[in-house]
């Protein structure tokens, strides 16, 4: 049996071991569903602990996996962010920084938290991501996925009770983006529990002296990328777990302006600085998508934060090369000339003006632009390539 199966086979029979396990202790008090104390484990024989080390065992997966981020710096950052809002509970809470480019962190009932470099790239201050933790923390101290767990489990849905298998299984591994659609579904909560969620998140971010108003910022930032992409919100991720954002971004603007009056620290200086390590990579996971309306959205978002980022206009052009339509070919051009006139621009933006000035039938342009690129990048591998497709 390969590893995969014999996962899944071992979350299976926990499961089983904990429906009839479940049936003896179906009578919990209000309390035991109470909000979370510091330190707390669960009562030993519960199927609160069965669920706690089968996401254990998932946990101890997705410490082995290829896409967990381990920049130490950048990690302390993030586990700083989730201390000052968690305070007495940061000991039992463990992030892990993953590499997946789109918007997205998750808890679960054990302490593990997900944070996803997506929603890294997208939140353009630390308060914006204290936002979306604090959110998810919302989850973990009302212990919403017991609560969905016993959900599922009570109403002997089988079909509902193999899929929370299947999520479980494939909740450390992060594999591929069928996982991690699979990991997003493990507890998907009710728009009752995920207000509640809001509503303890913005709390949090008060009484940590951020500024809630970054709480509503997220929802209409993701509105303007949905309303930008093509794909329809199904196939989304976030929405196979989520109320829509509308309601949402209603709700928390009307209590972040309740909120007024609190400290109201951004932290935005600070999170680019923490983040400048993985930017590059960043960007260029989402420009790897290849969903180039949604991208543009974020560039731009980012670009009016730092418009002398020589990264992100090399993104843009790169948006407008590979898209390809009717004037895209000006536009990357123009991009690229604004990266070069800002700072960071990649070597590979001398290339990209090379292959759009020879499809534009600008050969001595593009040659200037090869010979840019190769004295940057003397060792580049595609330098063959790109003289032959020059003499060609």
């Amino acid at each position: 049996m390969n590893p995969g199966r014999r996962q899944f086979g071992c979350a299976l029979c926990g499961l089983a071991s904990l429906s009839l396990l479940g049936s003896a202790l179906a009578q919990q008090s209000a309390a035991d569903e109470g909000f979370l104390a510091p330190g707390y484990r669960p009562p030993a024989g519960s199927d609160e602990l069965g669920l706690w080390k089968m996401m254990d065992r998932a946990e101890r997966d997705l410490m082995r996996s290829r896409f967990v981020v381990h920049d130490p710096a950048l990690n302390a950052y993030i586990r700083d962010i989730v201390c000052r809002l968690g305070k007495d509970h940061c000991p039992d809470l463990r992030p892990y920084i993953v590499r997946t480019p789109h918007f997205n962190a998750s808890m679960a009932p054990n302490g593990m938290m997900q944070v996803w470099t997506g929603l890294l790239l997208r939140c353009v201050d630390e308060a914006q991501l204290a936002a979306v933790i604090g959110h998810e923390m919302g989850h973990y101290l009302r212990r919403h996925s017991l609560k969905v767990f016993r959900d599922v489990r009570d109403k002997a849905s089988f079909s509902a009770f193999l899929g929370l298998g299947l999520a479980v299984a494939g909740a450390g591994q992060v594999a591929d983006l069928t996982d991690l659609v699979l990991m997003a579904s493990i507890f998907a909560f009710s728009r009752d529990q995920e207000r509640e969620a809001d509503r303890i998140g913005l709390e949090l971010m008060a009484k940590a002296g951020y500024a809630p108003l970054a709480a509503p910022e997220v929802w209409d930032q993701l509105l303007a990328e949905l309303r930008a992409g093509t794909a329809p919100r199904s196939r989304n991720i976030l929405f196979a777990s989520h109320p829509l954002p509308e309601e949402r971004m209603q709700t928390l603007t009307g209590a972040a302006r309740g909120a007024a009056g609190a400290p109201a620290e951004r932290g935005e200086a600070r999170y680019r600085a923490n983040l400048a390590s993985i930017r590059e990579q960043l960007v260029r996971d989402e420009l790897a998508l290849r969903q180039y309306a949604r991208s543009e959205v974020v560039f731009d978002r980012l670009l009016a934060q730092t418009q002398h980022d020589g990264m992100l206009w090399y993104a843009k052009g790169e948006i407008y090369r590979l898209r390809a339509e009717a004037g895209d070919a000006g536009r990357a051009l123009q991009a690229y000339e604004k990266a070069l006139q800002a700072r960071g621009a990649p070597p590979e933006t001398y290339r990209s003006i090379a292959l759009v000035e020879m499809k534009e039938g600008a050969r001595d342009r593009a040659r200037r632009a090869i010979d840019a690129y190769l004295q940057l990048r003397p060792d580049a591998s595609d330098a063959e390539a790109l003289r032959t497709l020059l003499a060609e």
